[in-house]
C-alpha cells in the first residue's frame, strides 16, 4: 500500500510539472545572449538585446517547468573565432541549453555551425545574411528577424520603382555585406536596372572619404549603402560633407535602424526609406512592449534586432512548457509546427529552411517637422507579407528542403 501512495505521488508531480514527464537538463534551463556588447552593432543589440531577453525570463517568473531560468552573456566582439569558441564552451562545458544572437553575419554563421555540429539550439535574430537559411541552413538554427532578402525586396525594389534605376554600392567587406549586395543587385537588375558597381569598405572604418569619392565619380544615381550601425551613421554623415546628396545622388540606406536614425537626427536622416520588421509605435502591442523597454533601457526605443531577442526567447520558452523538456529537437520541432501570434512581429511560423516568417514593413522617415515627439520617427508607406518579403523556400539551395 505505501509503494503504491508513493508511485500515485510520483505521477501526480510529473504530471504537474508539465506534459508526460518534464525532463530538464542539468535542473536548469540557460540560455546565452552572444551579441556585440560594446562596438559598433552594440547600439542595435547589445546591452539591450539582454534587457529584451530578461523581459521574456521574467515574464514566465523567471522558472519553467520548476525549474530556474539562468541568462549568461558573452561579447563576441564581431569576430568569427570568438563567436565558435564561445559557442562551444557555452554548449559543452556551461551547458548553455539555447544560444541568442551573434552579432555580424560572420559571427553568426560561425556559431550556426557549432550549433550544427553540437545539435543545439541557436535563434538569431542579430545577423542578416540570407545564406543562414539559404546553401549554410541547419536543423538547429532559426533566422529570426530580416535577411538581405527582405531587405532587396522591401528597400531596393521600392528605390527602383521611385525612378532609381542606375546603382553603386558601397558595401562592408564581410559576409553580410557581400549578400545585402548581391540580393539588392538581383532585385535591381530584375527591375530593369544597372549596378554600374562597387566599393568595398573595411568593417568599423573611421573614414569612408575615399570610397565615397568612388561612389560620386561612378555618377549613379543610387548609392546604395550595404553597411549597417555606425558604419552607416559614418558613411551617412560623410556622404553630407562631401555634398553628395545636393549634387543629385541619392543615399539608399540598406539596412537603417531606429538608433541609426536616433543618432542621426531627422535632420541628415528625414527622407530615407527603409526596410524593418518591427517598429514601436506601428499597433498596440509593439507599443507595450516598446515602453516597457524603453522604462528599462534609458528611455530607448527597441530595434528590431532587440525585439527579436525577446520575441525568439518567449517563443522558446513557450516550446519548452509546450514540450515538458528542453531537449533541442523536441523543443525544435514544437517552434516548427505551426503558426503563432507575435507579440511584436504578429502571425509568424518557421519553415523547414529555419526562416521565421512574418511580415516586413516598408518605412519613410519623418521630417523634423513632422515628428511629433521622441521617437516618432517612422511613416508606413507598405506592408509586406513574410511571402513576398523572404525567399521562396524552395531557391535557397537549403540542404534540409526537399528538391521536387
Amino acid at each position: 500500500m505505501r509503494r503504491g501512495l508513493i508511485g500515485m505521488a510520483a505521477l501526480a508531480l510529473a504530471a504537474s510539472a508539465g506534459p508526460g514527464f518534464a525532463q530538464v537538463s542539468d535542473d536548469v534551463v540557460k540560455i546565452g545572449v552572444a551579441t556585440d556588447m560594446a562596438s559598433l552593432y552594440a547600439d542595435i543589440n547589445g546591452p539591450g538585446a539582454v534587457v529584451a531577453t530578461q523581459m521574456a525570463i521574467d515574464e514566465f517568473g523567471g522558472s519553467i517547468l520548476g525549474k530556474k531560468i539562468e541568462l549568461v552573456t558573452g561579447d563576441i566582439q564581431n569576430k568569427a573565432d570568438v563567436a565558435a569558441t564561445l559557442g562551444g564552451r557555452w554548449y559543452d562545458s556551461e551547458k548553455v541549453d539555447m544560444i541568442l544572437g551573434a552579432g555580424g553575419s560572420a559571427s553568426s554563421i560561425a556559431l550556426e555551425r557549432v550549433a550544427g555540429e553540437k545539435k543545439k539550439i541557436f535563434l538569431a535574430p542579430d545577423p542578416a545574411s540570407s545564406d543562414i537559411t539559404g546553401k549554410l541552413c541547419n536543423a538547429y538554427t532559426v533566422h529570426w528577424v530580416y535577411d538581405t532578402t527582405a531587405l532587396a525586396n522591401g528597400t531596393g525594389a521600392a528605390v527602383v520603382k521611385s525612378g532609381g534605376k542606375t546603382w553603386f554600392f558601397l558595401t562592408a567587406d564581410y559576409a553580410f555585406g557581400y549578400a545585402l549586395e548581391r540580393d539588392v543587385s538581383e532585385v535591381v537588375k530584375k527591375a530593369g536596372g544597372t549596378v554600374l558597381g562597387s566599393v568595398r569598405a573595411p568593417i568599423n572604418t573611421s573614414d569612408f572619404s575615399s570610397f565615397l569619392l568612388q561612389a560620386q565619380g561612378s555618377k549613379a544615381q543610387i548609392i546604395g549603402l550595404a553597411n549597417a550601425g555606425g558604419d552607416t551613421i559614418n558613411s551617412i554623415k560623410q556622404a553630407a560633407e562631401f555634398g553628395i546628396v545636393k549634387g543629385g545622388q541619392k543615399l539608399a540606406g540598406l539596412l537603417v535602424f531606429i538608433s541609426d536614425v536616433h543618432s542621426l537626427g531627422l535632420e541628415r536622416a528625414q527622407g530615407l526609406r527603409l526596410t524593418e520588421a518591427f517598429y514601436w509605435d506601428l499597433n498596440d502591442k509593439t507599443r507595450d512592449f516598446s515602453k516597457r523597454f524603453a522604462a528599462k533601457f534609458n528611455g530607448k526605443m527597441p530595434t528590431m534586432v532587440q525585439a527579436g531577442f525577446y520575441s525568439a526567447t518567449r517563443r522558446y520558452l513557450e516550446a519548452i512548457k509546450a514540450t515538458g523538456t528542453d531537449d533541442a529537437d523536441k523543443v525544435m520541432a514544437n517552434m516548427k509546427s505551426g503558426k503563432w501570434d507575435d507579440p511584436v512581429f504578429g502571425p509568424s511560423y518557421i519553415r523547414p529552411d529555419g526562416r521565421n516568417m512574418h511580415a516586413m514593413y516598408l518605412f519613410e522617415v519623418k521630417s523634423p517637422s513632422e515628428s511629433k515627439g521622441p521617437w516618432d520617427y517612422y511613416k508606413l508607406l507598405a506592408t509586406i507579407p513574410g511571402e513576398e518579403a523572404f525567399r521562396p523556400l524552395d531557391k535557397g539551395d537549403c540542404p534540409l528542403v526537399a528538391k521536387n
